[in-house]
């Protein structure tokens, strides 16, 4: 198979990266890796490092950057919103409650994917609604997986607990009655993605009154399973 593309100096770049793959390297070994001279060689590291798609270890040898993981997390996403809809339309069907998938962003959530109960009392999120992160099932899914510290200051303004957080990471599922609106209920899982971190959630949400005060009870096992048809999608995506 002829690996270039006629574009010498993206061709040189890319083999840079291909020799990065299999772990860190000094110049001299991307210089005998690629076949570049060396002045080349070095030019096109240091640039792929402005870039961000190279960077040095503690030892200064180059490594693959930062950048390459951002832009594979967002393939993943765009895989992930593909796969959404059909999967929270099912998810709808089954539960008839209205179901939504949100991912963190800061110290917010957003909605970026949802499928509404069709008829009747209902809870409506539109996708591209921004809420809290101190309130509702979803957000102490998105927080009780973070590292202590980013768990720790996002509980400090949040209506649930470190006590709660630790329930929702033993059972894999998180439930909120009236927490971010009163007479609102909702049950929660877990997306993850192909490292194993939590990427999303996602939730159906309705009436208490019809949904219960232990919402999970009627629920946890068709949330969770639909979180987990789009976390092998993501892994699929990943391998």
């Amino acid at each position: 198979m002829d690996n270039t593309s006629g574009v010498g100096v993206l061709d040189k770049a890319a083999s840079v990266l291909g020799a990065l793959e299999s772990g860190p390297a000094t110049l001299a070994q991307l210089v005998t890796s690629t076949g570049l001279a060396r002045p080349t060689a070095h030019r096109l590291a240091v640039a792929l490092e402005h870039h961000r798609l190279v960077a040095r270890d503690m030892q200064g040898r180059f490594v693959l950057g930062p950048r390459l993981n951002e832009l594979a997390t967002a393939a993943g996403e765009d895989r992930l919103l593909a796969a959404a809809n059909p999967v929270l339309t099912a998810l709808r069907d089954h539960t008839g409650e209205s179901a939504q998938l949100y991912r963190r962003q800061g110290d917010h959530r957003i909605c970026v994917a949802a499928a509404e109960r069709p008829i009747g009392l209902r809870d409506s999120i539109p996708v591209g609604a921004t809420l809290t992160m101190h309130a509702g099932s979803a957000a102490q899914v998105l927080l009780a997986w973070e590292e202590p510290d980013r768990l720790h200051r996002g509980l400090r303004e949040a209506r649930f607990t470190a006590t709660i957080l630790s329930g929702v990471r033993r059972r894999g599922w998180a439930q909120s009655v009236s927490e971010r609106e009163v007479g609102v209920a909702s049950v929660s899982a877990p997306v993850r993605g192909p490292s194993g971190r939590v990427v999303a959630a996602v939730s159906i949400s309705g009436p208490v009154e019809r949904l219960s005060r232990q919402p999970g009870r009627l629920h946890s096992g068709s949330v969770v399973a639909a979180a987990n048809r789009l976390t092998e999608v993501l892994r699929r995506s990943g391998e």
